[in-house]
């Protein structure tokens, strides 16, 4: 077997991802075959690898930090919240069915750490080392008995455990100490130690306190690795990421032209893949923010409908704000809109929805001529085409079917048939995901907004968003290599945990 690891949290959005990716970029950067891991994943930002299989964008992300393509067993259980009680349940990449929390947690996940345990086997009998990602914290002692993600995990293939903490938030020293004393001896035996994260100031300051926690748990710190600006990229959830300008906030770039470009994005209930907008943000001079007030639409020179996992819920809720007749205006007036995936569905005319939200028959905002009716299985694909006369390519996550009844197509196929979406006026609607990644495409669409906006915008000539992500994910590299112990961290990969690591009391309560 190959060497591991398990990256766990004091907290939820402690780092674990982007500490992860730093760890897999660093390993690579030395000659290492590595792959990265999370069992199971709650997450409504997800990606299509190439044999068409579901799974979180942060496990994408990771494996672009090993240079491989990601695979379903990289992630082999996605939850997609649909609900606050209920969510998809997305296993090897295809979905299976929706069950609540209670029914999840209540059988169903412990029946999963068998396939869970199959897929691990299979990446360490492939790689030299996996670097696996934990959820949430270890120490969810109501969750522990079914627990296949974090000590779970970790027991059952013998993996060391890295616990992050995230010390801009403070109380990380309580967290730290409180994480290790609520776990179990044989899952404390396993806890090698700690990782600070997103630390600001003078490390000398910090070191007292990291002495005392090692005489307290008898456990060390691998690192103290400073606060950066920008680098949560593909988190799990949240607007974080792109609320502060993503790639390299890019929202202070001075523009190549005369304007800025404004783009509103509407932050609709149970928004997915809202990464779609990074590669915009990554542009110098277009600036993105979230919006759900009508009047913060009436400067924008772009209004994005992105895409969600409750269309029709989403729907209402523009409505119920008001921003569904600002949109049904703004496109009247030839304002810029473009919608995706959801956001599309939600242009259109009509949708027949007995499988999301199985409401039946709903009018859409009607600016679309476009008809959608939901589907049971769900499409997964990563196609390409051309678009405004550019290469694109992206990738396709949704139940909903259109079908089109008019405008123009959006993307074509490289004999002009039209292969993908709507565009009516100044609207445009796409079922892909990741379209604005594509340099030449993303520049000529926003040649096409400014002009419709009247702004002398001009895109850079030379932003290359593919180019942007390796620049970040080098970042993350160098963050482990100039401020963890990598000679350490090494030696717990290969080797497992240290012999004899104390119990801290009380332990996991009997």
């Amino acid at each position: 077997m190959s060497g591991g690891l398990l990256v766990a949290g004091t907290t939820s959005d402690a780092g674990k991802s982007v500490v992860t990716a730093g760890i897999c970029r660093w390993l690579v950067r030395q000659g290492v075959k590595v792959a990265p891991f999370k069992a199971q994943n709650m997450s409504l930002n997800s990606f299509v690898t190439r044999e068409g299989a579901e799974i979180g964008r942060a496990q994408a992300m990771q494996a672009q930090a090993c240079r491989i393509e990601p695979t379903a067993l990289m992630n082999p259980v996605l939850l997609k919240p649909g609900g606050e009680q209920s969510s998809q349940v997305v296993l090897l990449g295809k979905p299976v069915g929706e069950l609540s929390a209670r029914g999840y947690h209540g059988g169903r996940q412990q029946r999963l750490l068998g396939t869970v345990l199959d897929c691990l086997t299979e990446l360490r009998g492939t790689y030299d080392a996996v670097i696996c990602e934990g959820a949430g914290s270890p120490a969810e002692i109501n969750l522990r008995r079914t627990d296949i993600v974090n000590m779970g995990i970790a027991r059952n293939a013998r993996l060391p455990v890295l616990v992050v903490g995230d010390i801009d938030r403070g109380g990380v020293f309580a967290s730290f100490f409180g994480t290790v004393a609520l776990l179990s001896p044989e899952d404390q035996e396993l806890v090698a130690g700690f990782l600070v994260n997103k630390f600001r100031g003078d490390v000398s300051l910090l070191e007292p306190g990291l002495d005392m926690l090692q005489d307290l748990t008898g456990r060390r710190t691998y690192g103290v690795l400073p606060f950066r600006h920008g680098l949560g990229i593909d988190e799990e959830d949240g607007l974080r990421v792109s609320l502060r300008g993503t790639v390299r906030e890019s929202t202070v770039a001075p523009p190549v032209g005369e304007d800025v470009l404004r783009v509103a994005v509407c932050a609709i209930p149970l928004m997915s893949n809202f990464t779609d907008v990074d590669a915009l943000a990554a542009e110098p001079g277009v600036v993105v923010r979230f919006v759900d007030r009508p009047e913060e639409l009436a400067d924008a020179d772009l209004v994005v409908v992105p895409g969600t996992r409750g269309t029709v819920r989403a729907l209402q809720w523009l409505r119920e704000r008001g921003l569904a007749d600002a949109l049904v205006r703004r496109a009247a007036e030839g304002r810029p809109v473009l919608g995706v995936c959801g956001g599309f569905q939600i242009l259109g005319e009509h949708i027949e929805d007995e499988v999301e939200s199985r409401a039946g028959a709903v009018a859409g905002l009607g600016v679309l001529p476009v008809r959608v009716r939901f589907a049971r299985e769900k499409t997964l694909t990563r196609p390409v085409g051309e678009a405004l006369g550019e290469p694109v390519e992206g990738y396709e996550i949704h139940h909903g079917v259109a079908d089109v009844t008019g405008g123009e197509a959006f993307i074509f196929d490289d004999r002009g048939h039209g292969l993908d979406g709507c565009r009516v006026g100044q609207t445009w609607g796409t079922h892909w995901h990741g379209s604005l990644e594509s340099d030449a495409f993303r520049r000529a669409f926003l040649r096409e907004v400014a002009a419709a906006a009247g702004r002398r915008f001009t895109p850079a000539p030379d932003t290359s968003f593919a180019a942007l992500r390796e620049e970040q994910l080098d970042r993350l590299g160098d963050l482990i290599e100039q401020h963890a112990d990598t000679d350490a961290l090494w030696r717990l990969i290969e080797s497992g945990a240290p012999q004899g690591l104390p119990f801290i009391p009380p332990g996991a309560p009997a």
